[in-house]
């Protein structure tokens, strides 16, 4: 046996004990606190809308009257966008977010955890300024003026929520009960009526003269436009901090203005309340800086994380107020689950059956390769991850049933070979030169077809043609891994262990 083969065969037990204990059902996933290197990561399987359940909101446009002739479908079809990229960086994993009508968007999370923090991070402006305070000192939390205002004189809203921002909003000073949530563009607002699924939140008017220092206005240096990346991290303290990265412009800005403004400070803002109001030690030509809390221990893990998405995909073109909002159960049911697990449970024994019936010896190492094939695909669905919903499942078992057959074409092939009198190591290598052409040429329609699939569910909303595509995909290309390189290394070394022996017993051949 070749010193490649004997590498293969060592990857190949190393690979299948990893991703056994990945795929694990109480895997206590990866957690890591190494000073610099920090990894927090849960390794389990998300299950989708019709199987677990989840979270439904309703979003709708809040544009004024004057405002609706600036309004079309484009700008609807930005915040459905927006919204998109929000709900990916929440984690949430084949959510559904499509329009309905010309002025709602519809929002699907399943398996979400926290619906407040995730309705608050969809419908926010997250509106991020780098504000000029000079030796002004400006602490956490404030609610200040800044030159983006459109109206010195106007009041302004402010909404506890789990995070306070600031809401631009033209009323008269007066205690109200609304059931709208925060929203940091300037536009009028009207109450509307309260129904069973909205949350209701106390809202009272602020006059300029409440902000700091009275409503001084403070120009504004930068805005999110400016800004690149934003992530959550960590500091050399080990503090949850936000760190962000500005664009070539931006950072042109900011070099000039620390350059010349050492000493001063430069507030960041985000809805108008002070996220941090750090000094200018030195000029800072990078472009890069991290956001820190006042708090002990820095900023909450979910608020910073919050924070983070509203910052890095930028402010809303246009205000949305939460219709209605509702937890969803599973549409299938527990039982229907259980009854499906057991199905496919059945069919891959009986495949299993099959292959060492037919097969014998080969079919015996095809089963050990699609047990492996199996527990990659699972490790796969953890480590990516991949949302299972029942078209996702499908998706599985139909590369399942294509991984089978790529062995099939092999042993076929193989046993051809031996009809005609060829050696055993000579007939296994033909079988697989040989049918390897049909396996490729078969595998790669199948993958051309899942982009077509993918493209679809991206475009038109049927985000469930989407997982379908995901999961058949990633089986046919484990499926080349296993189907050839597992099968084949094993089959060498069975045939290294036993030789020519093995090819007078026929029987254990299948032929």
């Amino acid at each position: 046996m070749r010193q490649r083969d004997i590498n293969l065969l060592v990857f190949i037990i190393l690979l299948s004990a990893t991703v056994f204990w990945i795929a694990l059902p109480d895997n206590p996933g990866i957690h890591l606190n190494l000073g610099s290197l920090r990894i927090d990561r849960d390794l389990r399987l998300l299950l989708g809308l019709d199987l677990q359940g989840g979270l439904q909101v309703l979003l709708e446009a809040d544009v004024p009257a004057d405002q609706e002739a600036n309004f079309d479908a484009r700008t609807m079809e930005a915040a459905r966008v927006i919204v998109e990229n929000r709900v990916n960086a929440l984690g949430v994993t084949e959510p559904l977010v499509q329009l309905q009508g010309s002025r709602r968007i519809i929002v699907e999370l399943p398996g979400i955890e926290n619906p407040d923090q995730a309705i608050a991070t969809l419908r926010e402006t997250g509106l991020l300024e780098f504000v000029e305070a000079g030796r002004t000192p400006l602490r956490e939390g404030q609610l200040i003026r800044t030159s983006l205002d459109v109206n010195p004189n106007q009041a302004f809203t402010v909404t506890q929520t789990i995070t306070p921002s600031v809401t631009t909003t033209p009323i008269t000073p007066s205690v109200t009960t609304t059931s709208e949530a925060t929203s940091a563009t300037p536009t009028p607002t009207s109450s509307a009526p309260i129904t069973a699924t909205e949350s209701i939140t106390h809202t009272e008017a602020i006059s300029p003269t409440e902000y700091a220092y009275g409503g001084r206005v403070f120009p504004t240096l930068m805005t999110g436009r400016h800004l690149k990346d934003a992530n959550v991290s960590t500091d050399n303290m080990g503090q949850i901090v936000i760190a962000f990265e500005l664009t070539e412009e931006g950072a042109q800005i900011f070099r000039d203005y620390t350059m010349k403004h050492v000493g001063d400070i430069v507030a960041i803002v985000l809805d108008k309340r002070v996220l941090s109001a750090p000094v200018i030690k030195e000029a800072i030509p990078s472009g890069k800086g991290i956001i820190s809390s006042g708090q002990q221990g820095g900023f909450p893990l979910e608020e910073a994380r919050k924070l983070a998405i509203q910052m890095k995909y930028g402010a809303l073109p246009v205000p949305l107020k939460v219709i209605e909002n509702r937890t969803i159960g599973p549409t299938l049911g527990q039982d229907s689950v259980q009854r499906s697990l057991r199905a496919g449970i059945i069919g891959l024994i009986v495949v299993l059956l099959f292959m060492i019936t037919y097969y014998r010896v080969p079919g015996a190492l095809a089963d050990m390769a699609l047990v492996i094939y199996a527990l990659i695909n699972v490790a796969l669905y953890k480590l990516i991850p991949v949302t299972l919903t029942l078209p996702a499942i499908t998706g599985f078992i139909l590369s399942t049933g294509m991984a089978v057959d790529a062995n099939i074409l092999v042993f076929e092939r193989m046993k051809e070979e031996l009809r005609v009198g060829k050696p055993l190591k000579t007939a296994m290598e033909a079988g697989f030169s040989r049918a390897w052409t049909s396996i490729r040429d078969s595998n790669l329609s199948t993958l051309l077809t899942c982009a077509i699939l993918y493209w679809f569910g991206s475009n038109y909303g049927a985000s469930t043609v989407k997982g379908f595509a995901i999961t058949l995909a990633l089986g046919v290309l484990v499926n080349l891994f296993t189907a050839i390189i597992v099968t084949r290394t094993f089959l060498r070394f069975t045939l290294h262990l036993t030789g020519e022996g093995l090819r007078e017993k026929r029987w254990l051949l299948g032929t």
